[in-house]
């Protein structure tokens, strides 16, 4: 093959190589991280000990226990109880507050992650036509407002025990987003293998074909670390979008917070492809500037021997014909 036809596959190779990289790490992410039940709920454990998100949840669950007293009991401020007026809501948050430090809370927390993963999976997965396409995706705090009435009853609140629990859903996927996110969803969903296998494919391919090896190496990754960059880009700029479409009654704080937990990996994978582009290519540049080279010749000094004398010459040794004088025969006898 031609070294200008090499040189010109080489470099589409490893142009479609670096435009790979960071979907690919999008990709992977998407597939192994989050389609996966284990990783998720171990993702989102660490956020049962964030302030922000037990606020969130003292909050929807105290909101939720009000209101269904409001509804079932029919409790008006004149009749004295405890949970008469709003005096009674900062008690019953603070229940709630300290709920969320026990372990009945954790696991709880755990439990309700791994229901609200798979009804994601299920709405991601379903069809447009289906009935329950256009429907938001929640959370049910059910348990956890059961155990908020059983804590009140054992400190002995007056009607505790006649407090209903009734599923208190928070929106985790909202409807208007779902409809966005299932598009993208199937093809990261295949897209989370071979995205990265031919990513890999075309960079062996174009380095092989590259008739200077050490510059495509080099440019193969700058273009990854180049990669890995826009790819933390665009994490840092999702999440001020995400948090941006978010209704007005979602708690912000808490929202952040899970969007940091589950774009974790994805950040870490893109500071690592930063960081590794960097590497080797200043380890190719430092090797092509520290090579070795041949000790310059003296001043004055001739020119060297001929690396390649060849066959000595051949030498003609002159002979000299030596002529001796005959005698004359001039005929006299």
């Amino acid at each position: 093959m031609p070294p200008r036809l090499r040189s010109a596959l080489s470099a589409v190779l490893l142009a479609l190589t670096c435009l790979l990289v960071p979907f690919g790490a999008l990709a992977a992410w998407a597939a192994y991280g989050l389609l996966d039940t284990g990783r998720y709920v171990t993702t989102m454990a660490p956020l049962a000990a964030d302030p922000n998100v037990r606020e969130a949840v003292a909050d929807t669950v105290g909101d939720g226990i009000l209101r269904a007293v409001d509804q079932h009991l029919h409790v008006r401020p004149a009749g004295g109880t405890p949970f008469a007026g709003g005096s009674v809501r900062p008690f019953v948050r603070d229940v709630v507050r300290s709920f969320t430090q026990t372990e009945a809370f954790r696991l709880a927390w755990d439990t309700g992650n791994r229901v609200t993963h798979d009804a994601v999976l299920r709405a991601l997965r379903e069809k447009e036509d289906d009935g329950a396409a256009g429907r938001p995706v929640t959370v049910d705090f059910a348990p956890v407002a059961d155990q908020v009435k059983r804590q009140l009853a054992r400190d002995h609140v007056p009607l505790a025990a006649r407090i209903p629990v009734e599923h208190t859903a928070v929106s985790v996927l909202p409807a208007g987003q779902l409809a966005s996110f299932r598009k993208g969803f199937h093809v990261l969903e295949l897209a989370g293998f071979w995205l990265p296998v031919a990513a890999v494919a075309f960079a062996a391919t174009g380095i092989a074909l590259a008739v200077h090896r050490r510059r495509a190496v080099a440019a193969t990754a700058l273009g990854t670390a180049l990669g890995g960059a826009l790819l933390a880009l665009a994490v840092t700029i999702g999440r001020g979008l995400t948090l941006a479409g978010l209704p007005a009654d979602v708690p912000h704080p808490a929202a952040r917070a899970v969007y940091d937990a589950l774009t974790g990996t994805l950040r870490t994978a893109a500071w690592l492809l930063l960081g590794l582009g960097l590497t080797v290519a200043l380890t190719a540049w430092l090797t092509h500037r520290l090579r070795p080279l041949r000790p310059a010749a003296p001043p004055g000094a001739g020119p060297g021997p001929d690396p390649d004398p060849g066959p000595p010459p051949t030498r003609i040794r002159a002979t000299t014909a030596v002529v001796r004088p005959q005698p004359v025969d001039d005929g006299a006898g």
